[in-house]
Formats: structure tokens, sequence, C-alpha cells
């Protein structure tokens, strides 16, 4: 319970420390768009409900995710279940303002994977924001354990079922694997080299850096 507590203190709770590095970023957005409010956005693998409370909210938000889409939508978003590195043609026929990505990246399942993801945002809009986790951060983000992104495939099983701070402890051994497989940080290198026309922008905690954001912005802009 102690440990919970102290979770949910830190990346869970409306007041922890992860939702003011999220606010925090949220400002950043429509700093580096100031014409954000009137956009049309593309957020591969967000969710609706994240845009209902940013300071700025773009003309209009298409989410494409896998998971279960909302029932009910207001009136500026649209909704697609649909897979970030495999857009069907209805949604690679559009074009948008913006692809904005958050933390999504380092899930998708690989650098060919990465790499279809990236292609797709270069593509589908003059400008892009796409956030993920630096791997040579301390703490391994998910799951908030220290260096568990460098250990063995097995250790890192072992730590997401059993770590206390980790989000859901106590999952199946073919549950913790599937997670552990499907999460995979990435580092500055990697991000230049999917996204080279973007200005690589360094997030910081206790003056480490704990994620980074590909960030290209259109020649008028």
């Amino acid at each position: 319970m102690a440990f919970h507590s102290l979770r949910f203190r830190l990346v869970d709770s409306p007041s922890s420390v992860g939702a003011k590095r999220r606010a925090r970023r949220a400002a950043w957005l429509s700093e580096t768009f100031p014409d954000l409010a009137e956009m049309n956005v593309l957020d591969l693998g967000g969710r609706v409900e994240s845009w209902a409370t940013v300071p700025v909210r773009p003309a209009h938000v298409h989410v494409v995710n896998l998971e279960p889409l909302p029932t009910e939508l207001p009136g500026w978003a649209e909704a697609d279940h649909a897979d970030a590195c495999e857009l069907p043609k209805r949604i690679l026929g559009r074009r948008y303002d913006l692809v904005f990505s958050n933390s999504v990246l380092e899930h998708v399942g690989g650098y060919e994977r990465r790499r279809r993801m990236a292609e797709a945002i270069r593509e589908l809009a003059p400008e892009y924001w796409v956030q993920t986790p630096y791997r040579y951060f301390p703490i391994e983000p998910h799951w908030v354990a220290p260096a568990m992104q460098f250990l063995p495939v097995s250790a890192r099983v072992v730590v997401a079922r059993k770590w206390p701070l980790a989000y859901t402890p106590g999952k199946s051994y073919e549950a913790a694997m599937r997670q552990v497989l499907t999460t995979e940080l990435i580092g500055r290198a990697e991000l230049r080299y999917l996204f080279p026309d973007a200005r690589i922008r360094s997030e910081r905690l206790l003056g480490l850096t704990k994620s980074l954001i590909a960030i290209r912005k259109s020649p008028s802009a």
C-alpha cells in the first residue's frame, strides 16, 4: 500500500511530478506552435480526453489509437482505431497541420516499426512534435525502476511482475513478457536518425535528460 501511494504521488495523481511534467510539456507545445488553436492535429497513440484539459486546444484533433474508442466525441475531435505504424489509406491520404505523439514511439515494437511510424509522421504534416522517454535517464519511467531498461529481458520480466512501484505488479508471466518486449526506450542518436529534419529538445529533471522531443516547424513558421 505504501509503494502504491508513493507511485500515485510520483506519476499517477493529478498533482504528481508526472502530471506537472505533462502540463509543462503542453505549455511548451503551444509556445512552439503559436497557431495551435487554429491547427488540424493528428495525434498518434493519444486520447481525446487528454486534449480537453490543455491550455490551448487545436481547432480539430484526430486521435488514432489501438485502444477502444470513446463512445461519444466532442465536436472538435474524431477518433480511429488503427496502428500508427500501419496507418490505413483513409488516413495516409489526408494532410494535417501538425502530427503529435507523446510517449508512444517506445511502445510500437522494434526499430522497423519505429521507422515506419516516423516516415508516416514526416509525410502527413509539415510540422510535428514527437516525445519519447530518454533511454539513458537512470529511472525507467514506466515501472519507476532504477536502470531497468539495461537489464536482460528475463530480469526485466521479474521486475515487471515484482517491483512494488510497477503500475500493476503481480501480473502474469505472459502479460509481463508482452509488456517488456513492447517497451524499448531509445536514445538521441536513433531519434535523430528517425527524424533527420527535426530539432531535438531535451526535457530535464534534476539536471538530467528525462525525455527527448523531436520537433519540426515549417520554414514559414
